[in-house]
């Protein structure tokens, strides 16, 4: 099998993320269409990512923030978005850096993303004892088997807005979960 030089899944997670960007923009600057609301989840470890020590403390490797009714001052910027959120009774203002985002919903609408993290690949690479370099060329130290299984996962793909999956019996019950949106899986596309 071909290395991917071009890194694909990279590019189609930043064009996510971009999209998640564009969204929240129009948000600040328009406010909230409609019934639109969005959960947004993120990894409180990363870098980049600005929380209370009450929040981390809570929330020490993830976290979901609710824009719906309840929150102020959204500023977004090409790296990341601050808001002001209440929580717990009282107001929170935190920062999260796009990078760090993993999962974004609109459940009125029925739409979600779900991001792979970067950190991912770094951490598989130095579980099989791979140098930082290694790391961040993971194709470079990756078998054939490994390569064809990475090729088969989905970066950032669209969701159900519900996270909970639904019970399947067949795959082709999985490509359609009951929230009404249908899951594509890339594989139907590859040459076998």
């Amino acid at each position: 099998m071909a290395v991917d030089h071009i890194r694909y899944d990279i590019l189609v997670q930043d064009a996510l993320r971009g999209a998640v960007r564009r969204v929240l923009m129009d948000i600040a600057k328009n406010g909230l269409p409609g019934e639109h609301h969005f959960y947004i989840s993120f990894d409180t470890r990363a870098d980049g990512v600005r929380l209370s020590p009450r929040m981390l403390a809570q929330y020490p490797t993830e976290m979901t923030v609710v824009l719906q009714h309840q929150f102020w001052d959204l500023v977004v910027t090409e790296s990341g978005f601050e808001v002001g959120v209440s929580f717990g009774g009282g107001p929170e203002r935190l920062a999260v850096p796009f990078a760090a985002v993993k999962a974004f919903f609109d459940p009125s609408v029925q739409f979600g993303l779900q991001f792979e993290e970067m950190a991912d690949a770094e951490a598989r690479a130095s579980e099989h004892g791979q140098d930082a370099a290694a790391a961040k060329d993971p194709d470079a130290a990756r078998s054939p088997a490994e390569h064809k299984a990475m090729t088969q996962v989905n970066v950032a793909v669209p969701v159900p807005a519900n996270p909970e999956p639904a019970a399947t019996t067949s795959d082709a019950q999985a490509d359609k979960p009951e929230g009404g949106g249908e899951v594509v899986r890339l594989d139907r596309f590859r040459k076998k």
